[in-house]
């Protein structure tokens, strides 16, 4: 049996703040996208943009086709740690990190016609395939700052200016398509962006052979509709004989980490305002880019239990809030805190605003005993800036 073990085994000696890798449940997420892969035929890669615990590329490994990269540094990442496919998409190459890039890179996906003909011939003669970037001009989704298809985005060559622009040697060039629209969405979003896609790019979806699906599919999250998702695979493997593609990250790591925090003091203002050692500005910044509130374990929602609390981070910066809980007996200085599905988009864009430490890294077994991975001091702060 699983032990209990933010109580018995490790809290009181981790050092705080802590991410902390749920092995049981990360292993769970791949194997259950292992078994759609084996399935569908379909391949599934890493997002390393979300996830990007490499001590863990091994378990990975055995059930992933390989991983996604969004430039230079992750690519070199996959390679060294992953060591199966590495595919790649950035808006913008740097030339002066082309060479390296393509030590790496199996797949290169490009965001213009531009950057195709500057670098598409020299992939192709490396072995590299390669393909664009496709723009649905579907929105799904209510969040511009996570929409990929909102107005004057960036991101993704839309057809107008393909049907304008491209070449005949363009189009030679291309061996897939690639689109990213989704953000934590369902299979009903995908199978709204395929009919887009359908729509707008028929001809060149029979043209190549893959297409990449991108991320953003809550797969491992309860309640998704994995047959619908199996049918948008089937769909473009039946119709045009393509290689199905897709890059989770989220569902990768959904729900197998953890952040130990602990308060160090609290304060009042209208309202109970406990002041803990992890900031979501600096160690969970997607509660205020998305923003969401995360789940704290053993804890409700404002006024769902006895006492209330804001918890907020230590840094100077006045939105550094992670929202209102409540709890069944008051907070006090030195009480530890568990927040969850804190692997994704954590470690891999924290900060040190304010001179913050990085949490450190510890994992847990499936016997529910940690490993310190790694620390974090004074020196990785200095590193950063000089």
């Amino acid at each position: 049996m699983r032990r209990n073990w933010w109580t018995e085994v490790t809290l009181d000696t981790l050092p705080t703040p802590c991410y902390v890798i749920d092995e049981e449940r990360l292993e769970e997420n791949l194997k259950l996208l292992h078994a759609l892969s084996e399935e569908t035929g379909a391949k599934i890669l890493l997002a390393e943009k979300a996830f990007s615990c490499f001590p863990y590329y091994p378990m990975a490994r055995k059930y992933l086709s390989g991983a996604s990269a969004s430039g230079l540094f992750e690519a070199k990442l996959s390679a060294e740690k992953l060591g199966k496919q590495t595919h790649v998409f950035s808006p913008a190459y740097r030339e002066d990190e082309w060479k390296e890039l393509l030590l790496y890179a199996d797949h290169l996906v490009f965001n213009s016609l531009t950057q195709l003909r500057v670098f598409g011939s020299r992939a192709k003669a490396a072995g590299k395939s390669v393909a664009l970037r496709i723009n649905p001009e579907h929105s799904t989704q209510q969040e511009p700052i996570y929409d990929p298809c909102a107005l004057y985005s960036r991101l993704g060559v839309t057809k107008s200016v393909f049907d304008r622009d491209a070449s005949l040697k363009d189009r030679a060039l291309l061996d897939g398509l690639h689109f990213h629209t989704l953000c934590e969405q369902g299979a009903d979003a995908l199978a709204e962006t395929l009919e887009a896609v359908e729509e707008n790019w028929k001809e060149l979806l029979s043209s190549v052979q893959w297409i990449n699906f991108g991320g953003g599919h809550h797969i491992t999250k309860k309640g998704y509709d994995l047959p619908l998702l199996k049918k948008c695979i089937s769909r473009m493997q039946e119709r045009y004989g393509l290689t199905v593609y897709l890059e989770p990250g989220e569902a990768v790591a959904l729900n197998a980490g953890y952040l130990v925090t602990k308060v160090i003091d609290l304060v009042e203002n209208g309202k109970r305002i406990a002041i803990l050692d992890a900031s979501a500005a600096c160690h969970m910044p997607d509660v205020l880019e998305m923003p969401y509130v995360p789940p704290l374990r053993d804890a409700g929602g404002p006024g769902e239990r006895a006492y209330s609390c804001l918890l907020g981070g230590p840094t100077c910066l006045a939105s550094d809030v992670i929202g209102e809980y409540s709890f069944d007996q008051e907070l006090k200085a030195g009480d530890r805190l568990v927040f969850e599905d804190m692997a994704i988009y954590t470690m891999v864009k924290n900060n040190t605003f304010n001179g913050m430490k990085l949490p450190a890294i510890a994992g847990m077994d499936r016997r529910g005993e940690c490993v310190l991975l790694k620390e974090f001091g004074y020196s990785d702060f200095l590193d950063r800036l000089g």
